[in-house]
């Protein structure tokens, strides 16, 4: 004997009552729909393994031109599901992707009389490479969107551009982006990191050549931009990867020349491993760029008063 509370009773009640007429529900009948023939079963699996694009719907309408009547429900159950490719990760979206991404950014560069450069960088996205570069002392939007179109000549502008809210992009420079059909994608307030492969090379630019020497001026800085990135092009980037059978060309990366703006980077060169490793090498091309920068320098003023003395203006190099 058992002792239980009234609401337990209540519940047994219930419960009893379900299950009575449940049973009697069921008795002498068998519910649900009819079974299919296994000869309409096997055709329907037939017409959906051969056209995979077709759904319950036009399969049931092509029995039905057939003379058969089922239900799309019925279809539906038996057609054989084909499992669906995975969806791919974020890294695979994002590579597939990322040739279309271009990053550009301003930086500014102290010279040795107090005067404050600024230089400009063009940064591709699939294998960081600098595309374009150039210096300037007053940056404004006339000169930033003439940038852009040296960077991209023939239809070569990418679909998306990444910059920040400088105010060196002014209607000038967007008038020139819409021409050129490249969407503008700005960062948000105060935020570099959404612009990070471009402020990765500024600061990486800084550490490994800029910190170690004084800037002279702009053709100075011209010479310092393009022996690093030349340098940055050639050994710090990756190697793309290279098909079976196939050799890894040789030379230049890209042809534009440097005339204050392309770069030839170097094709084959060391490949220089760990960051002291390549901090050092690149002290080494900031003092040597400056180093030949004096000596130029030095030559220009001793040929001027040569030049000046000659009749013809006409001197020996």
């Amino acid at each position: 004997m058992a002792i239980v509370q009234p609401a337990t009773v209540v519940r047994w009640h219930r419960e009893g009552f379900k299950r009575f007429w449940n049973r009697k529900s069921r008795a002498g009948r068998r519910g649900g729909r009819p079974a299919l023939d296994p000869e309409l079963v096997e055709l329907i699996q037939r017409m959906s393994r051969s056209n995979g694009t077709w759904g319950a719907p036009r399969i049931g309408n092509e029995l039905a031109k057939l003379g058969i009547e089922v239900a799309a429900s019925s279809v539906a159950k038996y057609m054989v599901r084909e499992r669906r490719p995975p969806s791919p990760t974020w890294r695979a979206f994002l590579d597939n992707h990322v040739k279309d991404l271009v990053a550009i950014d301003f930086f500014m560069v102290p010279t040795a009389t107090f005067r404050v450069l600024f230089g400009f960088l063009v940064l591709a996205h699939d294998r960081r490479r600098v595309l374009h570069f150039n210096v300037t002392a007053n940056p404004t939007a006339e000169w930033a969107a003439r940038q852009l179109v040296q960077a991209f000549p023939e239809e070569t502008a990418p679909r998306f551009l990444i910059r920040d809210r400088d105010r060196n992009y002014g209607d000038r420079f967007r008038g020139t982006a819409e021409m050129l059909g490249v969407e503008e994608v700005v960062t948000a307030t105060r935020s570099p990191w959404q612009n990070a492969y471009a402020e990765r090379l500024i600061g990486s630019l800084r550490r490994e050549c800029l910190d170690h020497l004084v800037v002279l001026g702009e053709m100075h800085l011209l010479r310092i931009l393009a022996s690093y990135f030349e340098y940055y092009n050639g050994t710090r980037l990756p190697r793309p990867p290279v098909e079976p059978g196939r050799t890894q060309p040789a030379g230049p990366l890209d042809g534009r020349g440097l005339g204050g703006a392309g770069l030839v980077p170097a094709g084959d060169g060391p490949i220089v491993r760990g960051p002291r490793t390549q901090r050092r090498v690149g002290t080494t091309l900031a003092s040597t760029a400056m180093l030949g920068a004096a000596r130029e320098d030095d030559r220009a003023g001793r040929r001027e008063p040569l030049a000046a003395a000659s009749p013809t203006g006409r001197h020996r190099q």
